[in-house]
């Protein structure tokens, strides 16, 4: 298989065109760690808010996944044009629209009087999410070299798993001491830092002479959008109906026109298909589907299961995932660093079968039994796990492809993983119709799942990616 193209300079080299080319290298990366912690946050915070939610706004539980889903979907159908448009219109400027959007689709989603409203404000912030997402990446991924980019991607991880820990328990405390609603303002104080440093500290970057792909654009929107919707129908109504394989059937039409045109267009494509020439590319691609889908399935499960089945609080419930977040975030900078040294392999490898064990520890997981001896081993194994793979992941996905497909990479990535997350949340949707010891026995059978497709990813890491570190091009 032909290699993508990469960058190729050793670390000193790094160093020196890491200073030359970013005027504010710690600024550029506290700008990405705050915009990509819009996401962080309020997915993890949401997940604990949900049982409250669905009491006042009287949700029943074939409506609950729909306030995860309603801000998946538009944010799964629009990662790839938002990384486009960042490559073609300035990644800053892109990203700085999409925190704005952002921004007040959270206001709408702490004001909102009813269901309706709500489900709306947030398809609204997974419109802004995909638009900042992949170019606060794509930001991190033009600016830094070598093993300068590895330390950049792995800090940028470890806030992102700062951010994750201090969501549910805050989150928590304020959904049983203030209200579900407040955790959405949490977002405002986080937008406006990041608009700020990103106005003044970094640089434009990927302003594409040639128009954007359009046509390109609308289909690749409109296919992850109907692939999506007939997942999000699965998941809320628990079977797939004529509507889920209507949706699925022209989502998957969609998908070849998309692919037709983007071949036609050859190099002027949004989404060149020389990428997926490469075998690391496609087993990157395999990889984040199989693992963020497991992952996902944990951060919706997991909190309904101490809330709804062992009676924790919601603080307590957040307080449960503080130790996933600390081991990643100690974790992520070292393996983001290591993976410079070493290549992408052993740590894709390793790191995701560590993850499958966590999740099979949490077979044994009993909500009314002792948490220390129930819960945490598995959510500690599965931190240590996702600790090794996902700077790593970030890393060889961004060093895959040359400097103006950075947002663009960045952005399908993304959506893979939002995919995967999507998967699992209706898959997710089943096991919280159940109740009692239903509802332990289907957590038990996800945790099953999950550790098969974390185990079959980290395979597909050893099969698909070469020795080689991702300084220099992979050998054919």
């Amino acid at each position: 298989m032909s290699a993508l193209p990469t960058y190729t300079c050793d670390s000193g080299q790094a160093t020196a065109q890491q200073s030359r080319a970013v005027a504010h290298p710690n600024w550029t990366i506290a700008v990405t760690m705050l915009a990509s912690s819009l996401a962080f946050i309020d997915g993890s915070v949401t997940n604990v808010a949900l049982p409250a939610i669905g009491r006042e706004l009287g949700a029943n539980a074939g409506s609950l996944p729909w306030i995860i889903n309603a801000y998946l979907l538009p944010l799964s159908a629009l990662l790839l044009v938002g990384g486009a448009a960042g490559d073609h219109y300035g990644r800053k400027r892109v990203m700085i629209v999409g925190i704005a959007v952002f921004t007040v689709a959270s206001v709408g989603c702490a004001l909102a009087p009813d269901l309706a409203v709500l489900l709306a404000a947030r398809a609204l912030q997974g419109m802004g999410a995909a638009i900042l997402m992949p170019n606060s990446l794509g930001i991190l991924g033009s600016s830094f070299e070598g093993e300068a980019r590895g330390r950049a991607v792995g800090t940028w991880a470890a806030a992102g798993a700062i951010a994750s820990a201090v969501g549910p328990p805050l989150g928590g405390w304020l959904v049983d001491s203030v209200g579900w609603r407040v955790i959405f303002y949490l977002n405002l104080p986080v937008a406006f830092a990041a608009v700020l440093a990103a106005w003044r500290y970094v640089d434009e970057s990927a302003e594409g002479k040639e128009p954007l792909d359009w046509a390109g654009a609308a289909l690749a929107t409109l296919a992850l959008g109907f692939l999506t919707w007939a997942l999000t129908l699965w998941s809320s109504r628990h079977s797939a109906s004529p509507e889920t394989w209507t949706g699925l059937g022209a989502g998957c039409l969609l998908l070849m026109a998309f692919l037709l045109i983007e071949h036609r267009r050859g190099e002027r494509a949004m989404m060149p298909l020389a990428l997926f020439a490469s075998r690391p590319f496609v087993g990157l691609t395999l990889l984040t589907l199989l693992l963020y889908g497991a992952l996902g399935g944990l951060l919706v499960l997991l909190p309904y299961l101490l809330i709804v089945g062992g009676q924790y609080s919601s603080t307590q419930a957040g307080l449960a995932f503080l130790p996933f977040s600390i081991v990643l975030g100690t974790v992520s900078r070292l393996a983001g660093r290591l993976s410079e040294r070493i290549g992408p392999r052993w740590p894709l490898t390793i790191g995701p079968i560590f993850t499958g064990a966590g999740f099979l520890l949490l077979t044994r997981a009993d909500p009314s039994a002792s948490y220390w001896t129930g819960i945490l081993p598995g959510i500690a194994v599965i931190a240590l796990g996702m600790a090794g793979a996902v700077a790593p992941l970030t890393t060889a996905v961004l060093s895959s492809v040359d400097e103006r497909h950075a947002g663009t990479a960045s952005g399908f990535n993304s959506a893979i993983a939002r995919t995967g997350g999507l998967v699992a949340t209706a898959v997710a949707g089943a096991v919280i119709a159940t109740s009692g010891t239903a509802l332990i026995g289907a957590f038990h059978t996800a945790a099953i799942v999950a550790g098969v497709l974390s185990g079959a990813s980290g395979i597909i890491a050893y099969l698909t990616l070469d020795a080689a570190t991702p300084s220099g091009p992979s050998p054919a």
